[in-house]
């Protein structure tokens, strides 16, 4: 078992990072890092202490006055050196730079200047040291106006906002679960090399993102039709997506009734992905589900009885509760990394239709049990 701490656990990467390591529970034991701890050199100790491997993530991106973000990135990566120090802790330690290392701006150069400091510590402490040099990183929660252009764009489109466009210039991307299977190698393999650099997935013009992302808000969130999604970029990008929607106020969508004298009919889901539709019954009383998915995309449609569908993201507490009935049939849709379940709520069968873009595969089912 390994023990593994990240600083800015709480920040874009960090929060990824920390979830997926929740996934590895029978080789990883998480030390859970908070912010404050770089105020207090007591705690800061206590933590570094008990890693065999520390992610050094905690860095300031955005500020005002740049010099501001250069004293503070320099000042972390001392603090975190001090307090190895004084412990006489060596563990593997990992760093997220970035490709701005070539650019000249503070950011850039407080980063290359961690680097550095961070490799002479592990080479005169004979150590092992990984320094990553990442290209622009999208995906799900990070924040709008700070971590990427795809965070902004996607909050703007789902809060009726209208996204411009400063530089049309050429993206070189990875998506944030893309990187944190990176770390995860370089950990678990014991990789040291002091200038590591991430390869980017895919890179796209600021006008393509917006492109894909303006279709999304037309079809999807306007529409509820799943696109069209041609590869691994699209599904990351359209994942990245949803996640930006305000979903206690977005569901439960209600769906069309179309009735005659011969009953009624009702579309339940219009898509351009294919995938697989799932009908089920549930008795009074009965869950079914508290799992979550990484990749997957799904959406449960009620056309009888009624039931309550619950959501939870991971890493939080809040619950949001969905309540329908058939006789206004509506559908759910299930973010990623989001624990979900629906229970029979009434005193009939509950009839659910399901519908999944990926067919079962019991060899990778990205299926992750844990109670709402």
């Amino acid at each position: 078992m390994i023990t593994i701490g990240i600083t800015g656990q709480s920040g874009f990467i960090g929060t990824h990072l920390y979830n997926f390591l929740g996934l590895k529970k029978d080789e990883v034991t998480r030390i859970p890092f908070r912010d404050e701890f770089f105020s207090d050199h007591e705690k800061l100790k206590e933590f570094v202490k008990q890693c065999d491997v520390i992610v050094h993530l905690a860095a300031m991106n955005r500020h005002n006055d740049p010099q501001a973000i250069y004293d503070t990135n320099i000042r972390l990566v001392r603090q975190l050196l001090q307090a190895l120090d004084d412990t006489g802790s060596k563990p593997h330690i990992l760093f997220a730079s970035s490709t701005q290392e070539e650019r000249d701006n503070l950011y850039g150069k407080s980063k290359l200047e961690g680097r550095k400091m961070l490799t002479e510590w592990a080479n005169k402490n004979q150590t092992l040291f990984t320094g990553f040099i990442i290209p622009n990183v999208f995906g799900p929660f990070g924040n709008p106006y700070y971590n990427s252009v795809v965070a902004t764009f996607c909050h703007q489109l789902t809060h009726n906002e209208e996204p411009k466009i400063e530089i049309d210039g050429q993206l070189k991307l990875i998506y944030v679960g893309e990187l944190v299977q990176e770390i995860w190698k370089a950990i678990h393999y014991q990789f040291s090399l002091a200038e590591c650099r991430i390869n980017h997935t895919s890179e796209i013009k600021v006008t393509d993102i917006l492109g894909k992302l303006s279709a999304y808000k037309e079809q999807y969130f306007d529409n509820g039709m799943f696109p069209e999604l041609n590869d691994r970029f699209d599904t990351n990008l359209f994942n990245t997506f949803r996640c930006y929607i305000d979903i206690g106020n977005h569901y439960p969508v209600r769906l069309k009734l179309n009735t005659d004298d011969r009953g009624t009919f009702v579309e339940t889901i219009k898509t351009q992905l294919g995938g697989q539709i799932s009908f089920s019954t549930t008795k009074p009383g009965i869950t079914r589900g508290n799992h979550f998915h990484t990749r997957k995309i799904e959406r449960f449609a009620v056309i009888k009885g009624k039931a309550r569908i619950q959501l939870r993201r991971i890493g939080t507490s809040e619950v949001l509760n969905f309540d329908l009935d058939g006789n206004e049939p509506s559908y759910v849709d299930m973010p990623i990394w989001y624990t979900h379940n629906i229970t029979n709520t009434g005193n009939e069968e509950l009839y659910t239709i399901f519908w999944i873009n990926e067919f079962f595969n019991p060899d990778d089912q990205d299926t992750y049990y844990e109670e709402v």
